[in-house]
């Protein structure tokens, strides 16, 4: 049986993780955190001292996780999303918090100075969300509001009847 691949993006403290774990667990799909991923692997090139975190190596990322897209049923999570390709997703979901909601998040985490205010003027100005929108096609691109354990709730059923819809099509 096919399945998607489905990838969750946004900035970070949006509540990508948790949604994409909860999704995996729900619907079986396997569940791809790139932060960690890259952790583990030491995929990186290099270390920003700016933003005192070390910097992707997006081409080391793509050949970890090219078989495991092509076989389908992947949800990717990361906060970034214009170096995956195209072809790999068939549908994007960029998680949108209320800057008052994720300042307390990112603070809650350590992030603080030029992190915390370019993170939170990211979400400010969608950032992720226009490079979602030119990155994939724009039919196949949706915000989703990740304020509330509500919004939790809504957006995991919107996006299982989602799966389930592509699955009931593509198979």
């Amino acid at each position: 049986m096919r399945r998607p691949n489905v990838l969750l993006t946004g900035t970070p403290g949006v509540g990508k993780t948790t949604l994409g774990k909860e999704l995996a667990s729900r619907t079986g799909m396997t569940y791809v955190n790139v932060g960690d991923m890259a952790k583990d692997g030491e995929l990186y090139e290099g270390f920003d001292e700016e933003f005192d975190c070390p910097i992707l190596d997006e081409d080391r990322v793509i050949d970890e996780l090219e078989d495991k897209m092509s076989e389908g049923g992947v949800i990717v999570d990361y906060h970034g999303c214009d170096f995956f390709p195209e072809r790999w997703f068939h549908i994007v979901f960029v998680l949108h918090t209320e800057n008052s909601f994720l300042y307390d998040r990112l603070e809650s985490r350590g992030y603080k100075g030029k992190k915390l205010q370019d993170n939170i003027q990211c979400e400010i100005f969608q950032t992720l969300y226009e490079e979602a929108l030119l990155s994939y096609r724009k039919e196949i691109v949706h915000q989703l509001h990740s304020n509330t354990p509500e919004d939790l709730e809504r957006n995991l059923d919107q996006i299982m009847q989602w799966i389930e819809q592509w699955i009931k099509d593509n198979n």
